[in-house]
C-alpha cells in the first residue's frame, strides 16, 4: 500500500520560512516525478514545483526565487523551502509522486502565514 506523509506545515509570520518534507512508502518503486501542490480555501488546487528523478526542476511562476524543491532519492524523500513568505502562500500543501504505478497523493499539511 502505497502512503505519503508530508510534515512541516504551520502558523509563520510574513517574511518567514517554513521547510515542508514529505516521505513516500509502499510499493512506489521507481519513482519518476516528485512534486508539490497547494490548495487554498475556495480554490482548486495548484501546482507549486516539480523534482524529476534526474534533479530537473520547475517551479510555479508565484514561488520563482523562494521555494526551492529537493529530493532524496535514496529514502524516497522529497522537500519544499520555503522563503519569504507572504499571505497568498497560505494554503493545503499537498504532496504527489507519480511512478510508474501510477500518481500519488499525501493528505496535506497546513501552511498559514499572518502576523
Amino acid at each position: 500500500q502505497v502512503q505519503l506523509v508530508e510534515s512541516g506545515g504551520g502558523l509563520v509570520q510574513p517574511g518567514g520560512s517554513l521547510r515542508l518534507s514529505c516521505a513516500a512508502s509502499g510499493s512506489i518503486l521507481p519513482i519518476l516525478t516528485m512534486a508539490w501542490y497547494r490548495q487554498a480555501p475556495g480554490k482548486q488546487r495548484d501546482f507549486v514545483a516539480r523534482m524529476s528523478r534526474g534533479g530537473t526542476t520547475t517551479y510555479a511562476d508565484a514561488v520563482k526565487g523562494r521555494f526551492i524543491i529537493s529530493r532524496d532519492n535514496a529514502n524516497n524523500m522529497v522537500y519544499l523551502q520555503m522563503n519569504s513568505l507572504n499571505a497568498d502562500d497560505t494554503a493545503v500543501y499537498y504532496c504527489n509522486i507519480i511512478s510508474t504505478m501510477g500518481s500519488y497523493w499525501g493528505q496535506g499539511t497546513q501552511v498559514s502565514v499572518s502576523s
